[in-house]
């Protein structure tokens, strides 16, 4: 195998949650450029099709399903959908997820847990799911973000929380699959990218942060698209319980 088939995913099947818009749609996009065929999933069922139209045009099959990923019973259901009509799962991407900005004071209960049921539960219900079906060689690549790891002048206290969570649940995975499955569980953490989170950012925020990234600009979703091909595709066979920053060295400031 040539290096730049190790980043090929030819004969695989991938799950995206999350996939109706934004860089949800792009990751499954990418997967199929890639080669595989996708699964996706989102609450949206409407713009869930239009994603499932990009992915079909490039020659590649896909599923769309709509599910609430804080629902176990709608994970469990996701994968069996993918399973009945792909035939099986390879790849899982935790994508789905919700960020707020209410001051620690004001954030009800209702609101802080919506944000854990989706961001942290929703990735564990579904990576349960997706580890009772995976063969050995699969590979988990849960999306987390930088802000589990830095602050960035808001408060966001439930998704600063989710995302570090994410760290810890990625890692666990990793120990109990990496060896006794075959199966990796690796995490992206992206920087800035534009998406409809950042579209409700307040007017001249993110140029404001653009002095805390070294590479001076947001990132692009195919930078972090390729990103995902390497944790999603043999290419990172020995990359397991990773944190893979994607932030043009926000982290190293």
């Amino acid at each position: 195998m040539s290096v730049l088939d190790r980043f090929r995913l030819d004969g695989k099947v991938a799950v995206v949650t999350g996939a109706s818009s934004g860089l949800g749609a792009a990751f499954a996009v990418g997967l199929a450029e890639a080669g595989a065929d996708v699964a996706i999933a989102a609450r949206r069922a409407d713009r869930l099709q239009a994603t499932a139209e990009q992915v079909q045009a490039l020659g590649r099959r896909c599923v769309a399903v709509t599910a609430d990923v804080a629902v176990p019973e709608d994970c469990t259901r996701v994968v069996a959908e993918a399973i009945e009509a792909l035939d099986k799962v390879d790849v899982l991407v935790n994508n789905a997820g919700i960020g707020t900005a209410v001051p620690a004071t004001r954030e009800t209960p209702d609101e802080f847990r919506r944000v854990i049921d989706i961001n942290l539960n929703g990735s564990y219900w579904m990576a349960q799911a997706c580890g009772r079906v995976m063969q050995p060689g699969s590979s988990i690549v849960n999306v987390g973000s930088v802000l589990g790891q830095t602050t960035a002048g808001l408060p966001q206290a439930a998704y600063a929380s989710s995302k570090a969570a994410i760290i810890g649940l990625t890692r666990d995975l990793a120990v109990q699959w990496t060896g006794r499955k075959g199966i990796r569980v690796n995490a992206l953490a992206p920087g800035f990218f534009p998406s409809e989170m950042t579209d409700d950012y307040a007017e001249g925020y993110l140029e404001q942060m653009m002095v805390r990234v070294p590479a001076g600009r947001a990132g692009r979703s195919d930078e972090l698209v390729a990103a995902l091909i390497f944790l999603a595709a043999d290419a990172s066979s020995y990359v397991t319980g990773a944190v893979l920053p994607v932030d043009g060295g926000l982290l190293t400031t």
